[in-house]
């Protein structure tokens, strides 16, 4: 399939692993026709400074400026500034870089002025010289809390603080019953020729955008072919705590357990090759897969493992002309 036949593409996105498929992404896909909705759920307000970080690490990766050995924040940053914080606030546990902290002071200043998160990420976008569409899964506040057995967690608390020792009992999503799609969101769904969902975490990085009305029913009634990005090898994620968040709230950590959580959503999955024997109950359940090396360690990689997702909409989408 050449580049010109994509269409547009509309991907849903945490950070890290939808970072990494991004950047093999976004070059196969014409200027214009790539949009990502992003997860915000993970936002927090540190040090005073609005902080987005699924937002910051998608527009960073695109622009090339994204640290590749942490995966978050920039590129040979320093944190001088939180080191000289720390002399009057012990407990300053969240880590921003220093030139980071210019994105959380323009971010923060335009939402203090009233001017929507979606706006805002739009002026970065541009700032930074990423092409793609970058949206926000809505421009409300949705905020992922985690009960624990040790209590009541935010997200950040849970996964960076707490570095995710404890068991999770329960997830809400605050907030997202009242939320709105962001402007935008909706029509990039309904227009898409192919929509995918990013190997992030699915339990907080997926379903926070899923719980924003109207998402989830969009995914349903579009005519694309939606195809997940498994973030599973063998049974584990490459990074962070998802296998141990979907096993302790009943969802199984495998392709098939993918399925069963995105079911009515579902069309087409890409997963690892050591993961080869889920391919028959994939196809058992009516998802079409493909197989291959998924760990996106270098750009060749990610740009693999996103032509195989483009490829396997593609095929989706050629069956179901036939069929009709």
């Amino acid at each position: 399939m050449s580049r010109r036949g994509h269409g547009k593409v509309t991907v849903l996105a945490g950070g890290v692993g939808a970072a990494r498929l991004l950047r093999g992404l976004a070059p196969l896909v014409p200027r214009g026709q790539l949009t990502i909705v992003v997860n915000t759920a993970d936002d927090d307000v540190f040090y005073g400074l609005h902080v987005s970080p699924d937002i910051d690490t998608v527009l960073y990766t695109l622009a090339g400026l994204s640290d590749p050995v942490r995966g978050w924040g920039l590129a040979g940053d320093t944190f001088h500034g939180l080191e000289a914080l720390r002399r009057y606030e012990h407990d300053a546990w969240f880590q921003l870089g220093d030139r980071d902290v210019a994105t959380h002071l323009f971010r923060t200043r335009l939402l203090r002025d009233g001017i929507p998160l979606s706006q805002v990420t739009a002026l970065q976008a541009r700032g930074l010289g990423v092409g793609a569409r970058v949206l926000p899964m809505s421009d409300d506040a949705v905020r992922t809390i985690v009960e624990t057995t040790g209590g009541r967690r935010s997200f950040q608390e849970y996964l960076v603080r707490d570095r995710a020792r404890e068991t999770v009992r329960s997830l809400t999503y605050a907030g997202s019953r009242g939320a709105q799609p962001a402007p935008g969101v909706l029509a990039a769904i309904e227009e898409a020729s192919l929509i995918v969902i990013a190997p992030s975490n699915p339990l907080v990085s997926i379903a926070p955008i899923l719980a924003v009305p109207g998402l989830r029913q969009g995914l349903r009634r579009a005519e694309a072919p939606v195809v997940a990005v498994s973030p599973l090898i063998g049974g584990r994620p490459v990074k962070g705590p998802a296998d141990k968040m979907m096993r302790a709230l009943g969802v199984a950590p495998t392709p098939s357990g993918l399925a069963d959580f995105y079911h009515d959503v579902l069309d087409a999955m890409v997963i690892d090759t050591a993961d080869r024997a889920h391919l028959a109950k994939l196809e058992g359940r009516g998802v079409a897969a493909t197989c291959l090396d998924t760990l996106m360690r270098s750009l060749g990689r990610s740009t693999a493992v996103a032509r195989a997702a483009l490829a396997l909409g593609a095929t989706v989408r050629e069956q179901r002309n036939l069929a009709s």
